[in-house]
């Protein structure tokens, strides 16, 4: 036994695997998932799919090329592959590098690191070498500082260089070692083949913005919510127009309705029922009786394939239209071309609000199944709770020894679900089996029948979103309605990524363009706080703590700025509104880590609310909140803002924007009837009214009342 051996395998014992041979199943049977059992290849096939290591519905199902290996080393990192995917780590190795190492990996981890493993053997190639066992210490040391100069991201190279010593470690665990020597990274310091740290863990991830995401949510939930019904009717009629046309008999009388229902048009010029601009046979067919290829024999007879293009028109179902924009019905009818089209966007809008409205991540969306989100039942004094959703989460899902678990596990605290969620996962459970998941990439997949196992997958959702958003603008267009287009996203395409990170973005900030989603995003707020309380940080709730610890920090200094240049506070908290702003921490500069935002958002004294639809600033203290009459909560419900309560503080700025409010609604109320108008300038002399108290009471930083 070589010394490497030594190192790590004094005792080879069980965990040394046999020599496979080349019908050997790349996946052994313990380790083959069901579902994908069909897609297992053989020892000695050019290509292993990896699908069956994986019950993961959302993910892709990578696939390895030997192809793409230098002949030399295939052989020797073949065998070390299927070790990897068969094989298990020593405890003992494990155990002396913590945290670092995970004795069985998820198949996108297997093929990153047999790609890096790959890599390597290219680099040796292309400088003579032949053999694993003549990497030895001087060569890994050259590659290390290869990869130090090719790659930036301290993250990414750690991963490289962690599946190099991979490479060794696994080299071990078969019977014919190819004698892999021990990278000097996992004897010594790592540090010296990586970049320097940086400042801290900041998600660089931007949130969608609100001028993009509003009107996004209002197509999402206005398909959701009021059209819905007329969708899922006329996807229904079409597929049983669909099979009619197939089950038809060709007779003298269908042939006869056929030259009824066309010759008029013929003669005419009127427009002919098409689909992309093509004769529409099956729903001709379905719509006479005839059949599809008495269809197709008249037109060609005719001359109607050519006509078509220039004559296409509608295939109007015979369903009545009970979906309303502002309403007036959306369309005059349903059409049976644009039937799977709209089912499509429908399934958009409801994982738009699923991955938006939950905090769920994009895998877990995609992971949900029919029955997740039951109604609440009443316990015993009737009260009912809110609804939940009980699914599988799939990040750092692992089993009692630490090694992935692909199959993810349901989550120990629920999710919390909001109305619209509840209606969109209602909607999808329409769309697919009992009990099967709710973005079935087979459901979902209307325009054919595409090879593939489990849920669509991101990418594919992605590009619907696109699509989803081009409709949407175009419908805006048509109904007259421009102010609910939806514009590009200043940061680059919506894409699922971005949805999990605004909806912390957006709760912790609540800006101005989603005023009519206020109430809602305060009632999603209290239930993730509420409902994740008992689970270890981490989750959504460590993004609002990092949203809400960068919005406070902006305040905070936008507002010792001003007080610096003689701005003023008035309010019951004003004079400790300007000792926390002079004394608080300043973050200008510096990235607010997890870590960081928990201890300032446990600060009380330091913590400062903006509330841009009240106009104030809140300095949060639980003992005298009004926003919360019945519990103290941490943070405050600023849909609630209560005028009297004794942590409201007022600026100049805040006081400006008050008397322009007060003379916007005098505007409105000369041409609104009386009732209303005297509501709107009683408002206006009310924020008035605050505004001169702040002028009356206004507190300076050198003011010595302060």
């Amino acid at each position: 036994m070589s010394v490497a051996a030594a190192e790590i395998h004094p005792d080879p014992g069980r965990y040394v695997l046999p020599l496979p041979g080349p019908d050997t199943p790349v996946v052994l049977p313990q380790f083959v998932v069901a579902m994908h059992a069909d897609r297992n290849a053989r020892y000695a096939d050019a290509a292993w799919p990896l699908a069956p290591l994986t019950a993961n519905p959302s993910t892709g199902k990578r696939v390895l090329y030997w192809d793409n290996c230098p002949d030399g080393f295939a052989d020797e990192l073949r065998l070390v592959a299927w070790t990897l995917i068969n094989g298990r780590l020593r405890p003992t190795f494990l155990l002396e590098r913590g945290t670092r190492f995970r004795s069985r990996l998820s198949i996108h981890q297997i093929h990153a690191t047999i790609t890096a493993w790959m890599h390597l053997a290219t680099w040796l190639r292309d400088r003579g070498i032949g053999r694993l066992a003549d990497c030895d210490r001087d060569v890994w040391h050259a590659y290390g500082e290869h990869l130090s100069a090719t790659h930036s991201g301290r993250s990414h190279l750690a991963k490289i260089l962690a599946a190099l010593t991979r490479l060794w470690a696994f080299d071990q665990l078969s019977s014919r070692p190819a004698g892999v020597s021990r990278p000097p990274w996992d004897q010594h310091r790592a540090d010296d083949y990586l970049p320097a740290r940086a400042s801290g863990g900041e998600n660089v991830t931007e949130p969608l913005v609100e001028a993009t995401i509003g009107p996004l949510l209002v197509w999402a939930i206005r398909l959701v919510d009021d059209l819905a019904e007329d969708i899922l009717a006329g996807w229904v009629e079409t597929r049983q127009l669909a099979d009619t046309a197939r089950a038809n008999t060709a007779t003298v009388e269908s042939a006869a309705a056929l030259r009824a229902l066309l010759a008029p048009r013929l003669a005419t010029g009127e427009v002919l029922p098409t689909v992309a601009r093509k004769l529409a046979n099956t729903y001709l067919a379905a719509i006479t009786g005839a059949t599809i290829n008495q269809v197709e024999r008249l037109a060609q007879r005719d001359g109607l394939t050519r006509f078509a293009p220039e004559r296409a028109g509608p295939c109007p179902l015979r369903l009545p239209v009970t979906g309303r924009i502002g309403g007036v019905p959306w369309r005059p009818f349903l059409d049976f071309a644009e039937a799977p089209v709209l089912m499509r966007h429908l399934g958009t809008a409801a994982f738009i609000l699923c991955a938006y409205l939950t905090g769920m991540r994009i895998g877990e969306v995609l992971g949900m199944r029919a029955g997740c989100c039951p109604d609440p039942q009443p316990d015993a004094d009737g009260s009912v709770g809110p609804y939940m959703i009980r699914s599988n989460h799939y990040k750092n899902a692992v089993d009692a020894d630490g090694n992935h678990q692909s199959a993810g596990q349901e989550r120990d605290v629920p999710w919390v679900a909001i109305a619209p969620v509840v209606k969109a996962i209602r909607v999808l459970e329409r769309m697919v089996p009992d009990g099967a998941l709710l973005f079935d990439h087979h459901a979902h997949d209307l325009r054919g029948h595409r090879p593939g196992t489990g849920s669509l997958k991101p990418a594919v959702v992605s590009r619907r979103i696109s699509d989803f958003v081009s409709w949407a603008n175009a419908e805006a267009s048509a109904q007259g309605r421009p102010g609910e287009m939806i514009p590009a996203d200043p940061h680059g395409p919506i894409g699922t990524a971005r949805f999990r990170r605004s909806l912390a973005w957006h709760i912790a900030r609540r800006p101005n363009g989603l005023v009519a989603l206020a109430i809602q995003y305060g009632h999603l707020r209290t239930a993730v706080s509420g409902g994740y309380a008992n689970r270890g940080r981490g989750g959504i709730d460590e993004l609002l703590d990092l949203e809400t610890a960068r919005a406070v920090a902006d305040t905070v200094a936008e507002l010792r700025d001003d007080l610096d240049t003689g701005g003023g506070l008035s309010g019951p908290a004003a004079r400790r509104v300007i000792k926390a702003a002079t004394t608080a921490p300043q973050f200008t500069g510096t990235v607010i880590t997890a870590r960081t935002a928990h201890r300032l958002l446990a600060n009380q004294d330091a913590v400062l609310y903006d509330n841009p639809h009240a106009l104030l600033l809140c300095h949060y203290k639980r003992a005298t909140a009004l926003c919360h009459r019945d519990n103290a909560a941490h943070a405050p419900q600023l849909d609630h803002c209560v005028p009297g309560c004794g942590n409201i503080v007022r600026t100049d700025g805040q006081t400006v924007a008050l008397r322009d409010r007060a003379e916007l609604l005098d505007r409105r109320a000369t041409h609104t009837p009386t009732p209303v108008a005297e509501r709107l300038h009683a408002t206006a002399t009310r924020l008035r009214e605050y505004a001169d108290r702040h002028d009356r009471t206004r507190l300076t930083l050198k003011d010595p009342r302060a």
